[in-house]
């Protein structure tokens, strides 16, 4: 009974004030988000110590991480939407039924792309011409991605218990997850001397870890407000329809990102040298790491603007959209501080092996200049869930690619290849893409708030 009444404070929770529920929901997404990529950032700072070319094989595969955990959250930002839309429409029948296909579908996405990663993951390296990053980069990737299941089964049954703002136990969750791989990493890497193979393995068993503790919540202590047994499926081609309009987008936006950084990377190849690419790794490291608050309060939207606009509460959906730029300016502003300021000490987490010491400097200069990305992200980011979260996957979309594809590495390229200012002018260029592409996105978004209240009326 007890867990009842938690579940259903927790549904009281996300349908009243909006404030309240992306205050509610944002603080643990915002830890939940770090401590999902601190898989990637543990592995970076653990691979660094053997050497400059393992630090870039991480870099590589990072975008290709980011898709892979693009993935799960894509279709659990899409079963997010539909549950949190249904659930302010009161129809739970439908919100339980709209969870189980969101895990038939996560299984099925999964297999097929581990079998299109895997072929395709050494012709995209050798394209790339990474030199002696190459060996390094396929050790990781043919394990890791081995597991794709893994990575989307635990975004998506995450997912669902954030639709229902049950947000407490998958942070525990990702606590203990990310605990074991920060534990396991060295020890596989060093101790047992798999290197490069170690870390990949050590993630693997941090994810299962994590998917059978969601399991055995989900359907033997039953801690959910959400009933998802088989006695509540039933098929319906529509509701895959409705996640997949939030979910394909979402993927393919993280399929943009990845673009984006394998241009970026492309970039200081054809300007540098192998050691600025390994600056340029570790820097876009802590980049995805910076922008995780504001990543947080944009998954808090998916929540809020799905109940408002399933409502037809135009007031609560403005309220979330103006609210969540301000918290995310405020937290984006307090990041970028501090990434400039102790630029130097997060150099020295990638360089404490004397191999890797000379690029202290240079990851330095770097990082206090991406400060400036991490202020000129929050716009952009808030205005593409808020798409997402009324169902609006394609605005979302062609937002993400006239910001990421065309605005911010076609800047990067004319600052850094056409002005001839290296790589600190393609990181000006991305700096200023970002910027205008979130401009962009705040004027769309509120002309479409403006349309939807005089729909409303």
């Amino acid at each position: 009974m007890t867990n009842n009444n938690n579940n259903s404070k927790n549904i009281e929770g996300i349908t009243g004030d909006p404030k309240k529920a992306i205050l509610k929901i944002s603080f643990p997404m915002m830890l939940s988000l770090a401590l999902t990529m601190f898989y990637n950032l543990i592995n970076s700072i653990w691979v660094s110590g053997l050497g400059p070319n393992a630090l870039s094989a991480i870099g590589l595969i990072t975008p290709l991480f980011m898709t892979l955990i693009g993935l799960g959250t894509g279709i659990g930002a899409g079963a997010n939407s539909v549950i949190s839309r249904y659930i302010g429409a009161e129809n739970y029948k439908q919100a339980n039924n709209t969870g189980i296909h969101a895990i038939l579908v996560c299984i099925l996405v999964s297999i097929i792309f581990t079998f299109i990663i895997l072929i395709f993951i050494k012709p995209l390296l050798i394209f790339l011409n990474v030199g002696g990053a190459l060996n390094y980069a396929l050790d990781f990737s043919y394990i890791a991605f081995s597991f794709l299941i893994l990575f989307t089964y635990s975004n998506v049954v995450a997912a669902i218990f954030r639709a229902e703002g049950n947000i407490k136990r998958v942070i525990s969750v990702l606590c203990l997850s990310s605990v074991l791989n920060f534990i396991l990493d060295p020890i596989f890497i060093y101790t047992l001397n798999l290197g490069i193979k170690g870390s990949a393995w050590a993630t693997v068993l941090s994810v299962l870890f994590s998917s059978i503790i969601f399991s055995y919540w989900i359907w033997v202590k039953r801690v959910v407000f959400l009933d998802l047994t088989y006695k509540n499926f039933f098929f319906k081609p529509q509701l895959i329809k409705n996640i997949f309009n939030v979910a394909i987008p979402y993927i393919l936006e993280n399929l943009i990102l990845a673009a984006l950084f394998f241009i970026i990377n492309s970039l200081v190849l054809q300007v540098s040298s192998t050691m600025s690419f390994a600056v340029c790794s570790a820097s876009l490291q802590i980049l995805i790491y910076a922008i995780m608050p504001a990543n947080g309060i944009s998954i808090a939207i998916l929540t809020a603007a799905g109940v408002a606009y399933g409502a037809r509460n135009p007031e609560n959906l403005n309220t979330t959209f103006s609210y969540s730029i301000k918290l995310g300016f405020l937290f984006s502003l307090l990041t970028a501080i501090i990434m400039f300021l102790f630029s130097s000490q997060i150099a020295s987490l990638f360089t404490y092996n004397s191999t890797n010491a000379m690029l202290r400097p240079q990851i330095s200069q770097t990082l206090s200049l991406l400060s400036l990305y991490v202020l000129a992200y929050t716009p952009g980011v808030m205005a593409s869930s808020l798409f997402q979260g009324v169902g609006k996957g394609g605005y979302s979309f062609i937002l993400i690619s006239v910001k990421s594809l065309l605005l911010e590495s076609i800047c990067a390229y004319i600052f850094g290849l056409i002005f001839g200012w290296g790589v600190q002018g393609i990181f000006i260029g991305l700096i200023f893409g970002c910027f205008l592409g979130s401009l962009l996105g705040f004027i769309w978004t509120k002309i479409f708030l403006h349309r939807f209240k005089k729909k409303c009326t």
